[in-house]
């Protein structure tokens, strides 16, 4: 098992790199903002804090099968459910900040339309590397390693870009009203510290 192991690990600190920015989605100021725009952020927290927690319990099903004594068949299967799960989880996020619609901020729509577009693509990413753990050879240990090594820099690359039009939604106003949702208080506490 040696030759997975350390690849796995490498998985593992990739995938909580990622994770970190769903949770970005929880301001941190508090100031009193309208009610259109509280409600507003009341939805899209409310959506997204379960999701959260599926991103999370997928990042740690993945770390757990870096710790034990993994086959490649084993690290396959969970790897490929978590991407899987995270892939579902970035989908219902894009579709709950579309569903709230545009914040009431200036740029309202074209910063909804960017962080929804943001995280459709996300949820294609980890839906194609799903794909490729899927295809990976487990009975060759040192091909599935190599297999495994490819994904792991693919997911790092996911994990350090595509957060921009969530940060840009999240600025200013729209962030102030999230702070004070409890939903985002408690989806961002949830969540793995960010290792930037």
């Amino acid at each position: 098992m040696e030759g997975t192991n350390p690849v796995n690990k490498k998985l593992a600190a990739a995938l909580s790199g990622g994770a970190v920015l769903v949770l970005a989605l929880s301001g941190c100021s508090s100031d009193d903002g309208d009610d259109k725009l509280n409600a507003w952020a009341e939805q899209v927290c409310g959506a997204v804090q379960p999701q959260a927690k599926k991103i999370e319990a997928a990042n740690a099903a993945i770390q757990k099968e870096t710790s034990d004594n993994s086959t490649p068949a084993e690290v396959q299967k969970t790897d490929a459910q978590a991407f899987q799960d995270m892939s579902d989880a970035y989908k219902a996020i894009g579709a709950a900040v579309q569903k709230a619609g545009a914040p009431d901020v200036e740029n309202g729509a074209k910063k909804q339309q960017d962080a929804v577009k943001e995280l459709n693509d996300i949820s294609s990413s980890y839906a194609s590397l799903k794909a490729q753990v899927d295809k990976l050879d487990t009975k060759d240990q040192a091909k599935f390693a190599d297999g495994l090594k490819d994904i792991a820099t693919e997911l790092d690359k996911l994990s350090q870009s595509g957060n921009d039009a969530l940060k840009t939604l999240e600025e200013g106003e729209v962030g102030k009203a999230m702070a004070k949702q409890q939903s985002c208080k408690a989806a961002a506490s949830s969540a793995p510290a960010a290792s930037s």
